[in-house]
């Protein structure tokens, strides 16, 4: 769990729902992600413009790879050999090969890309280019890392995520306080989700049943059922929610409440708050992390990045 003001990063054992480490990275985290065997995640520093890669083993930082201007959102191609970073002011995305932890391709995109999400098979990598002058995705096919298609969505897309099948994008839009549902094999929007305000986050579960979305200024969550594609729950959160991750076995979201300081513990069952987790100043990210690899949820850790250092939770449930 990233800590943008206090820079560093929460890691929480989801079990107790108690931090077990804090790890000091560079300045303003605000994206996390993790390979899938869960041996090493990827921190963007905004101010650094660069990554800071933690070995989940030690918990501490082994690697920093410089970037473009500004980086954002992080995500992991499904075998872990690349990471995808969002720089928001040089308007790209930095292609990282964990392996040398070098960059080895940068790939321009539209105006402020935020979020970046990419789909199951691999193949493709969905960008949100949150600048007005923007307000759309950009489809970066993974293999020849160019852009293959650009998709008008709503006003200030902030983060995106892919469903379990691949088949659809959900885009949140911050000021337009909707959500964009993009076909992926046609790459057009086929719906629009209205929400809460200032919408900032959405992770899906691995059923891909529902999708979560943090309400920055209604300080709230909204759930969206993706069979009907219509909002069947709001859950209050704590202050100015950032965004949210959902453990492998999609019992329990994780979301990042940026202006409290903590986290709140969503039981999807009962889209109710379970428990609220201190952490640093200013958690903005959050990624979930498997002892185990990706596929064993009995041992997991929320890795929440704040401002300056990352602390780390631990969840056996």
């Amino acid at each position: 769990m990233a800590n943008s003001i206090s820079n560093n990063v929460s890691v929480i054992h989801t079990g107790t729902n108690s931090v077990v480490a804090t790890i000091p990275v560079g300045g303003a985290p605000i994206g996390v992600a993790s390979i899938s065997s869960g041996e090493f995640t990827y921190v963007t520093n905004y101010d650094n413009n660069n990554v800071s890669v933690i070995d989940t083993g030690t918990n501490s930082v082994v690697a920093t790879v410089s970037v473009g201007a500004n980086p954002v959102g992080v995500t992991m191609t499904p075998t872990g050999q690349f990471a995808y970073v969002a720089n928001s002011t040089s308007h790209n995305v930095s292609v990282i090969n964990t392996i040398t932890n070098s960059v080895v391709a940068t790939v321009s995109v539209g105006s402020n890309p935020v979020g970046i999400a990419i789909t199951p098979n691999g193949q493709f990598a969905y960008v949100t280019n949150a600048n007005p002058s923007s307000n759309n995705v950009s489809v970066i096919n993974t293999g020849s890392n160019s852009v293959v298609a650009t998709i008008p969505v709503g006003t200030n897309p902030f983060r995106v995520a892919i469903t379990p099948n691949g088949q659809f994008a959900y885009v949140a839009n911050s000021i337009s306080n909707n959500v964009s549902v993009i076909n992926t094999a046609t790459n057009s929007v086929v719906t629009t989700i209205s929400v809460g305000t200032g919408l900032r986050g959405i992770a899906i579960t691995p059923n891909g049943q529902s999708a979560y979305a943090t309400n920055y200024t209604s300080t709230n969550v909204s759930v969206i059922n993706t069979g009907s594609n219509s909002v069947v729950a709001t859950i209050p959160v704590g202050n100015r929610p950032y965004n949210v991750a959902i453990t492998p076995d999609g019992q329990f979201a994780y979301v990042t409440n940026n202006n409290s300081n903590n986290v709140s513990v969503i039981n999807t069952g009962s889209n109710s708050v379970v428990a609220t987790i201190s952490v640093g100043t200013g958690p903005s990210d959050v990624a979930i992390v498997s002892e185990s690899g990706p596929f064993e949820p009995t041992k997991n850790h929320a890795t929440i990045v704040q401002e300056n250092n990352v602390s780390v939770a631990n969840n056996t449930a």
